[in-house]
């Protein structure tokens, strides 16, 4: 009788991933989510995807068009939804192709019948912000940036903390007192003072606001890989790599931290999520992104000081709280999946 095929540790941490149905289908949601704000530009966009005028082909989503090639009379960028432009597009043989939702991040209808703030609408299905611009697309193109300044700041933190807390694990002794006393004072500094005193400084920016908390994002982090590099090195497969003239180098990457990344992928989804948090309390605050840069909390902003607009808190909140629950869902999916308690069924 044939023995049973062995089964590697990630293909069971997958299948206990896939068990808890919860985690599972939280990961394809947000999957799916993020995969459409990466797409963004063909869900929401105030220019056509393609179009077919007098016989030739344009891009408008690929390449700014000046209203004279469509029938206008000035040298201006074409704005799609002005009546005239659109009038000549439907002329005769002319089509275009336009996405789902008519409008961009910062496009503003000067066409709407409401004033701004206007409630949903079949124009604008989820209303519009105080400023005239659709809602929806705010929503689309903030979470976009919200899920990609979470990634970066995840990616970083990780690589830094896996760094820090792999030296002090492992060489243990004076290193590690050392290197934990410097992080205790650096983990003590105010990070909201910083902010404010770089804000006033420097012009805001996705980049100022990813290297400011990425020089904290880490300390977390460090703490779990350096314990768990202190546990490892006391393992008998580290004692006999060392016994064969391994350097310490190649015993940290190829030995000890393979069997160490229980905690740092458990973080990961965590990490993301208090990322994401942070974005947009600093919007909130007015600390965050440069102005014009769809951001959720900015909207947060607006619902706060717009009662009235309802749809505008209402929306928000909801896309936070959805993005959120899913990455707390996953990770409590994946904390699970990778412990080695949990036995196969």
């Amino acid at each position: 009788m044939a023995a049973p095929a062995s089964v590697s540790p990630g293909r069971r941490a997958w299948r206990r991933f896939r068990r808890n149905r919860l985690g599972f289908w939280s990961l394809m949601l947000f999957g799916a989510m993020v995969l459409l704000s990466l797409g963004a530009e063909l869900l929401s966009n105030d220019r056509p995807l393609i179009v077919r005028y007098e016989g030739r082909t344009y891009f408008p989503v690929l390449r700014e068009y000046p209203e004279t090639v469509f029938g206008g009379d000035f040298q201006t960028p074409t704005d799609y939804l002005d009546p005239f432009i659109e009038a000549r597009l439907k002329a005769g043989d002319n089509w275009a192709l336009y996405a789902p939702n008519r409008y961009g991040a910062n496009t503003i209808n000067y066409f709407a019948k409401d004033p701004a703030p206007g409630p949903p609408s079949r124009q604008n299905w989820l209303g519009t912000d105080d400023r005239g611009r659709d809602l929806l697309a705010q929503l689309i193109y903030g979470f976009r940036v919200s899920v990609l300044f979470g990634l970066a700041l995840a990616a970083i933190g990780t690589v830094l903390g896996v760094v820090a807390g792999a030296i002090q694990g492992y060489f243990a002794g004076k290193t590690d007192l050392l290197m934990q006393r410097a992080i205790e004072i650096w983990g003590s500094m105010p990070e909201l003072y910083l902010l404010i005193i770089f804000s006033a400084i420097f012009a805001p920016s996705v980049a100022l606001l990813l290297i400011i908390l990425s020089l904290f994002g880490w300390i977390g982090l460090a703490d779990y890989v350096r314990a768990e590099f202190l546990r490892n090195r006391q393992m008998d497969y580290v004692r006999a790599a060392r016994a064969l003239g391994v350097g310490n180098l190649q015993i940290m990457w190829r030995h000890i931290l393979p069997n160490s990344m229980v905690p740092v992928v458990t973080f990961l989804p965590f990490r993301i999520s208090a990322s994401i948090l942070a974005l947009a309390s600093l919007d909130f605050l007015g600390l965050g992104v440069p102005p014009g840069t769809p951001s959720l909390g900015e909207l947060l902003n607006q619902g706060k000081s717009s009662i009235d607009a309802w749809w505008i808190s209402l929306s928000t909140f909801g896309v936070l709280v959805l993005s959120l629950t899913l990455l707390t869902f996953m990770g409590d999916a994946l904390r699970d999946a990778l412990d080695p308690r949990k036995a196969d069924k």
